[in-house]
């Protein structure tokens, strides 16, 4: 039986692969910009990277099942498969914004770039850079999205653990190996690509399904091969003196090394994006809401089956704001409400 964090590494991996792959598509058309001509070349070059990230996303998010299922297998968790579907997370941004507008942000940091003196090139440099966090950070948060999904919907997986893989900041460090039940959103900035480690939580406490911390060794030194890490101090006993003071600042990794609780070195928390709906503070996307969106038309046949609206479907309008899986899980009373809430608002076909 394969070690589940052994798949975890795995599928981490090949996460890794796919968003270098999209960077690296994604860093070539950029470079097609004509210099002298931003705006102009920008009509051609703006859709082009819509569609390599909308792709990259897709290719992240479909190996979703094949985890969750080989992770379950290992673990004896049995229970019904469910089926993610892959493409309710490409074409949008993380945080609910269309991908048009998210590719403007390069853009417009390269014109900042320019009015604040830069030259043309070092102001392309700069919208470079974003749009390489850009497309690492929203493809990572594709696939742990519908990993999160795949978690949900199914039963026998009571959550997760977190997976960091080096080089990773202290903020992700400190929330190695931490469960987190199998509604709970999960914690990311720019640039993170920690992953989900599907569990049934009671039997990784029993050591069911070979789900362990890390020893050190020379093996899991950080950096030294593509390995997980679920233990804290495991990966900070991996780090170079001088890593540990970058990583987690001299003064830290001092107090560290002798004896302090690393949470309480660092601090992890960060915001999340919300929006204003149903007299509340809401996660949401306008993704698949447009006429001819996935959404709008399911909201549309389902008004038509209530008998709300004629036959022909003439009339509607859509009120219902798409939620993101982190305000279905905040908003479901139970587990079954979840998964019909998934299903609702198409994470779950």
């Amino acid at each position: 039986m394969t070690d589940p964090l052994i798949l975890a590494q795995r599928h981490l991996a090949q996460q890794r692969r796919i968003a270098a792959s999209v960077m690296a598509g994604a860093l070539r058309e950029w470079g097609v910009l004509d210099a002298n001509n931003l705006r102009a070349s920008w009509s051609t070059v703006g859709p082009r990277l819509v569609t390599v990230l909308s792709a990259g996303q897709l290719a992240a998010a479909s190996g979703a099942d094949h985890y969750v299922d080989a992770v379950a297998s290992a673990q004896e968790a049995g229970g019904e498969p469910v089926s993610v579907n892959p493409s309710a997370f490409s074409g949008v941004a993380a945080d609910g914004r269309s991908l048009d507008t998210l590719m403007l942000r390069p853009l417009f940091t390269t014109f900042e770039a320019i009015k604040a003196g830069a030259g043309v090139q070092q102001a392309l440099g700069a919208g470079r850079g974003l749009l390489a966090t850009i497309i690492r950070s929203e493809v990572a948060d594709a696939g742990r999205g519908a990993v999160g999904v795949g978690i949900a919907g199914r039963r026998t997986i009571q959550g997760y653990v977190r997976v960091v893989q080096a080089p990773a900041c202290s903020r992700c460090v400190i929330l190695a190996g931490t469960e987190y039940g199998w509604n709970r959103g999960f914690q990311r900035h720019p640039k993170c690509d920690c992953i989900h480690l599907p569990a049934t939580l009671i039997a990784r406490n029993q050591h069911r399904g070979g789900v362990r911390g890390d020893s050190f060794t020379p093996g899991t030194r950080p950096g030294s091969s593509p390995r997980g890490f679920i233990d804290p101090r495991a990966y900070f006993n991996g780090l170079s003196r001088a890593e540990q003071d970058r990583v987690f600042t001299v003064d830290g990794a001092r107090a560290i090394r002798d004896g302090a609780d690393m949470g309480q070195v660092v601090n992890a928390r960060r915001g999340m994006y919300t929006a204003d709906a149903y007299g509340r503070r809401v996660a949401a996307t306008r993704e698949g809401t447009t006429r001819r969106g996935l959404f709008y038309q399911a909201e549309r046949r389902r008004a038509m089956d209530r008998g709300l609206i004629g036959p022909s479907g003439r009339g509607f309008q859509l009120r219902t704001p798409r939620l993101l899986p982190e305000e279905i899980y905040r908003l479901a009373e139970d587990r079954e409400d979840a998964i019909r809430l998934l299903r609702r608002f198409g994470y779950l076909t």
